[in-house]
């Protein structure tokens, strides 16, 4: 087994089985970002990408490298559309590390709550949903990733996903995994 530069990587074959999870998570809320940019197609293509991935279809080097094609999720959308588009931005990206899955639910976690009357209980809802709706063996391989914030050679560093209601949210999703919740 080759050696990891970062616990967050996880093995290919392991981001290959985060992915498909990944990508559910974030086409749940995918229709905020459509209903606000419907001819911007970058979000739905990312997901269409992380399901390829996932089935072994795309090679991990190329997804990294189209990863950074055509920019990041828009900023002139509301913020729920936004953080839609930023889910599927963080699902593309578990072909290169597999700590962005976290990533993708998070940001649609945050989706649902940014678009709710009551933030706290869409977002408990949604991470609900993500818990009930992974396999043990996509269970196993979040599990092994480090606590948000623990790590400071990846994603789940003390960055962009660690702050926030994301980062709330992946830290509840964290604890839903080790049995906290």
């Amino acid at each position: 087994m080759p050696v990891m530069g970062s616990p967050q990587t996880l093995s290919e074959s392991d981001r290959r089985t985060v992915a498909a999870w990944a990508a559910d998570c974030a086409e749940r809320v995918l229709w905020m970002f459509e209903a606000e940019a419907p001819e911007d197609l970058r979000p739905r293509e990312a997901i269409t990408r992380t399901r390829a991935f996932a089935r072994g279809e795309l090679d991990v080097a190329d997804e990294i490298r189209r990863r950074f094609v055509g920019g990041g999720a828009p900023n002139a959308v509301p913020a729920p559309a936004a953080a839609a588009a930023r889910a599927a931005g963080q699902a593309a990206a578990v072909a290169h590390m597999g700590a962005h899955a976290l990533g993708a639910a998070g940001y649609a976690a945050k989706a649902a709550g940014l678009a709710a009357d009551d933030q706290d209980v869409a977002v408990e809802a949604e991470i609900r949903w993500q818990l009930s709706h992974m396999s043990a063996s996509v269970a196993d391989a979040l599990g092994r990733l480090p606590p948000l914030g623990a790590d400071r050679s990846g994603p789940l560093g003390p960055g962009l996903l660690a702050s926030g209601l994301q980062g709330a949210a992946i830290r509840r999703l964290q604890a839903g995994l080790a049995g906290g919740w």
